[in-house]
């Protein structure tokens, strides 16, 4: 068995946006953990969004025993059982899923197999490792915690008007969120029929460095650059609450050390936008940060352009796309003290700048 003189976490996903935000921080806050990252790199997983750490490890004493990256299945048991055994993981946070809807809709299931198959593998062989019986955790292992991470779409859509509490009846609509939701209760489960130490959060969407080209704010920006029409859903008035992906992984962090044992938290960001809202604040950034006229691409083409707002182009609605998710999250704030560090505006712009040096727009 592996030497365990530091406590051991079996981080999975972590190639991708969120998890890739989260472990640099966390391995920096916490010296005395090390991190074990399980992702089967997909198309959404890319382990240059974890170059980052090499520069933390390097300042560890530590460094070649505090991460550790295994390229894999998380449906994959005995892959699964032979980490839990050769790492001798004490905790588990959660993140691999596959969580685009517009996929979802097109292949259903892989979300399935994904979502759902794949948490209950993670979970049923962190229960037998860690428990002796039902409500009997192993000696050393008592406070081994599961923390999954799920999403406010579990929840379904909103009025005009209203907020997703911890409270509010699951009525998931797409494809993806019907596997998020099932994977929720599979964890509900394990810890009211064997006790385990679960928790879950559902937070709103998230933005910022390192997401996925194929999500909402990368789409708008890279398309803007190039000079290609930006399509937007519908009438553009879907909102939804946003949440900085560095104030989620603060989250994640205080819920998996303080959270109460089988609760779920809620982490927005009281940002509510309309999709139209979203598009027009970042061509607003990109029209004073790099106009269109000092833009390359637009030499040649669209050359009568005098804003990125110009290009912003509306296209058929998404089946079943739900109009409005908006999160409270006043049990977080109240009960463990949370506080977004971001506002929309702040956060958007920080965005913006780092995609900007990413698609090789760093000198302006």
């Amino acid at each position: 068995m592996f030497e365990n003189r530091h406590k051991t976490i079996l981080v999975t996903g972590c190639a991708g946006f969120i998890g890739s935000n989260f472990v640099p921080y966390f391995l920096e806050k916490y010296p005395n953990y090390r991190i074990i990252n399980l992702d089967l790199l997909t198309y959404a997983g890319n382990l240059d969004n974890l170059k980052e750490i090499d520069e933390i490890l390097n300042n560890s004493t530590l460094q070649n025993d505090r991460y550790h990256f295994i390229e894999g299945n998380i449906c994959n048991r005995e892959l699964v059982e032979f980490i839990f055994n050769e790492y001798d993981i004490q905790g588990v946070i959660h993140f691999a899923a596959e969580s685009h809807v517009d996929n979802s809709i097109k292949n259903p299931g892989v979300f399935i197999e994904t979502n759902v198959n794949g948490t209950f593998t993670l979970i049923d062989v962190a229960c037998k490792y860690w428990m002796e019986k039902p409500f009997t955790y192993k000696e050393k292992y008592e406070g081994c915690r599961f923390h999954h991470i799920s999403t406010d779409e579990v929840y379904g859509t909103l009025g005009d008007t209203g907020l997703f509490t911890e409270e509010t009846p699951y009525a998931p609509n797409s494809p993806y969120s019907a596997s998020k939701a099932s994977s929720d209760m599979i964890v509900r489960s394990y810890r009211e029929t064997y006790g385990l130490n679960t928790v879950i959060t559902n937070c709103s969407n998230n933005y910022g460095p390192k997401q996925h080209d194929e999500k909402l704010i990368p789409t708008i920006i890279r398309n803007a650059l190039s000079g290609n029409p930006i399509p937007i859903y519908g009438d553009g008035k879907n909102i939804r609450d946003w949440l900085y992906v560095l104030d989620h992984c603060k989250g994640i962090d205080l819920v998996y050390h303080t959270g109460k044992e089988g609760n779920v938290y809620n982490i927005g960001g009281r940002n509510e936008r309309t999709n139209l809202q979203i598009v027009n604040r970042i061509c607003s950034i990109l029209d004073d940060v790099y106009p269109v006229k000092n833009n390359s691409k637009f030499n040649t083409q669209n050359s009568t352009l005098q804003s990125y707002k110009e290009l912003i182009s509306f296209v058929p609605d998404r089946a079943g796309h739900d109009r409005h998710y908006a999160i409270d999250a006043s049990k977080i704030e109240n009960e463990l003290g949370w506080k977004a560090d971001e506002n929309f505006e702040s956060g958007i712009v920080k965005t913006v700048d780092w995609y900007l040096a990413k698609y090789g727009v760093s000198n302006v």
